[in-house]
């Protein structure tokens, strides 16, 4: 049994595309434009305006709508919450009610805008990993944070933490597809039961995941030593960035892009 099939959550998907040749400074700063720009809307346009602009990214990007689709798997749980709380917990016009608990057509509304807007942003987020190097991603971090360097932040040790948060995530997963697979060779039981009995089930997955996750991080610290690493100062690039014109006018188009919808969208609203 496979439990973890196409799973690409966090995995730099390598591709000739304009985005994934743009800037990875540019890409990480539009991507922060564009989750901005889906926090703010509040109607069916502006929802509808950012699944268009993602749509067109992810023809861009040559990255088919089903592979990010695939990425949101880990947090449908979460996005499945979020909308059950907003339904059963929002006041306003009762739709069905039994006792203390009642479903609004309030609730249903903001159930459904609040699951589009979490969805949108996993998707916008992930499409910045999935097209960007975990190596460029950290660069473009860095380089980000880099004026932050005068009042003391350690921009370097930042983006090394999250570029290896992000690296292990796709080897965090397979161990954990390795690991339930050999606990089912040995007669467990992990798809039956209520949810107790699933969640005692898991124990013997999750002890031997932490001793796999601490015993990786000490190798990975050890072979950091072994190799003389010290920090980000006085580090190179291989390849250092180059802002071109291309790079420049994507990001104006993106901002425009937040600008407009999030506008229109309100002077439609009135």
């Amino acid at each position: 049994m496979k439990f973890l099939d196409n799973m690409s959550f966090g995995q730099y998907v390598p591709a000739d595309s304009p985005i994934h040749r743009a800037d990875p400074r540019c890409k990480i700063v539009s991507a922060v434009a564009l989750i901005t720009g889906v926090f703010l809307v509040k109607e069916p346009l502006g929802f509808s305006s950012w699944i268009a602009v993602l749509i067109f990214l992810s023809r861009l990007s040559r990255i088919g709508i089903p592979m990010m689709l695939r990425t949101v798997r880990p947090v449908m749980l979460l996005i499945a919450f979020t909308a059950v709380i907003n339904v059963f917990f929002t006041s306003g016009t009762p739709l069905w009610e039994m006792g203390p608990v009642s479903i609004t057509s309030e609730g249903i509304r903001m159930g459904i805008y609040m699951s589009l807007r979490l969805l949108l942003l996993v998707l916008f987020a992930n499409l910045l990993t999935l097209t960007t190097s975990p190596m460029a991603l950290a660069d473009g971090i860095e380089s980000l944070l880099s004026p932050f360097k005068k009042i003391g932040m350690p921009a370097h040790d930042i983006a090394m933490m999250m570029t290896i948060a992000l690296r292990f995530i796709p080897t965090l997963l397979n161990e954990t597809d390795r690991i339930m697979k050999a606990q089912l060779a040995r007669g467990a039981d992990l798809d039956r039961g209520g949810l107790i009995r699933r969640l005692k089930a898991f124990i013997p997955v999750l002890i031997p995941l932490f001793v796999i996750v601490f015993q990786r991080a000490d190798d990975l610290a050890v072979a950091m030593e072994a190799r003389c690493y010290r920090g980000g100062g006085g580090r190179t690039r291989m390849k250092p960035f180059i802002w071109s014109w291309r790079d420049g006018l994507s990001l104006v188009f993106v901002i425009i892009s937040v600008v407009v919808i999030t506008l229109l969208e309100g002077r439609l609203k009135l």
